[in-house]
């Protein structure tokens, strides 16, 4: 008999571990159970890392939008011949690294691109390189299990040689991005062309075998289920119970207006409010092995982010400073968030704001 939300909230307060089928349970919840669900996420987040919101002073290089892909829920990607088509030389991204550090004194610069059909394992390590010249000290997260597998592909080494590639270039961790949902027949329909959900899994975890941290990540609120979502984060919690390397987990709500499958009719206009609360405070209670929950305010916008941080959220992400993925998608305010906004929203719920490197590390 499937147990209801008290049911499934008394038994996590117990000290219970979440089911996946609890997990959809708590996902599809409707009217005040919404707020018990992020009201007992809150404790958790309390319990887990306490009252600090944290962030990281970092800055975004999209090296290029020429992309082999074109999945149906970006905005970003462009052919070689769209005259709305860049790609950064070297040179360049080493002087967008060093102006990063130098005019907004950064931790972390972050660099995710599109497939470009010219780039290849020496490429990729290339611009790692690059950006480890232009500002010498910062934490470099950078790529993806997709362009891992990619650029192994191209260069006709193994993804676990890629890795080297580019952890001998000077990356310190790997975004858990192009997840999207892992669950292959949602992927087939929204990104084809990307690795799938076993592949996905495979180059995370050999990433963090070489000790090579990474994000996580899923991205909600298109096509996908509340069983597709529950089914995501247990693969999650299964890849951190068995190599620990994630530092984060990053719901990313779906942004629909300028992408391909939802201009089509494919795809619902994004999540709704319950729907990222719920998000949100599912991910604290369901990934218990995971310290922090993001929240995207590129994503979700200030005041929605502030109010995430009362459902299981400790963490804002970064400052950005640029940003070229979500702003193609049609999010309206993408580029830079100060920190003293920041710290007016955690002090406006009554917590304090930290900052923090990419590891977790307070400053």
């Amino acid at each position: 008999m499937e147990k209801g939300v008290q049911e499934i909230l008394k038994g996590l307060a117990g000290g219970g571990r979440m089911t996946e089928q609890d997990a959809v349970v708590l996902l599809s919840a409707k009217g005040r159970d919404v707020m018990r669900i992020a009201a007992a996420a809150d404790e958790a987040r309390e319990i887990a890392v306490g009252d600090a919101v944290t962030f990281v002073r970092n800055q975004n290089i999209n090296v290029t939008n020429i992309c082999v892909n074109a999945c149906g829920f970006c905005g970003f990607s462009k052919r070689p011949d769209d005259p709305e088509s860049f790609e950064y030389s070297l040179a360049d991204v080493e002087m967008k690294a060093k102006m990063a550090l130098d005019d907004h004194h950064v931790t972390e610069i972050c660099s995710v691109s599109g497939l470009h059909p010219a780039f290849d394992a020496d490429r990729y390590a290339g611009i790692i390189a690059a950006i480890q010249r232009g500002a010498p000290g910062v934490h470099i997260h950078a790529g993806n299990p997709m362009e891992v597998a990619y650029a192994a592909r191209q260069s006709g080494i193994s993804t676990v040689q890629v890795l080297g590639k580019l952890k001998g270039a000077g990356l310190s961790s790997l975004c858990g991005t192009a997840a999207e949902i892992l669950v292959d027949p949602i992927r087939k329909q929204i990104c084809p062309g990307k690795i799938p959900t076993d592949e996905w899994v495979r180059v995370v975890s050999e990433a963090h075998r070489m000790g090579i941290p990474t994000t996580a990540t899923i991205m909600y609120g298109h096509i996908e289920s509340d069983a597709d979502r529950a089914r995501h984060l247990a693969i999650i919690r299964d890849i951190q119970d068995d190599t620990g390397g994630f530092t984060e987990f990053v719901p990313l709500s779906f942004i629909h207006q300028q992408t391909p499958i939802y201009q089509k009719g494919l795809a619902r206009a994004g999540a709704t409010g319950r729907e990222d609360i719920l998000m949100h405070a599912v991910s604290r209670l369901f990934l218990d092995n995971i310290r922090h929950i993001q929240v995207s305010w590129v994503k979700l916008g200030q005041k929605m982010a502030q109010l995430l941080l009362l459902a299981g959220a400790d963490d804002l992400g970064g400052t950005v400073y640029e940003e070229s993925i979500s702003k193609s998608a049609g999010a309206p305010e993408t580029d830079f968030l100060d920190p003293l906004v920041m710290q007016r929203m955690a002090e406006d719920i009554g917590r304090t704001l930290r900052e923090r490197t990419t590891l977790y590390q307070l400053l």
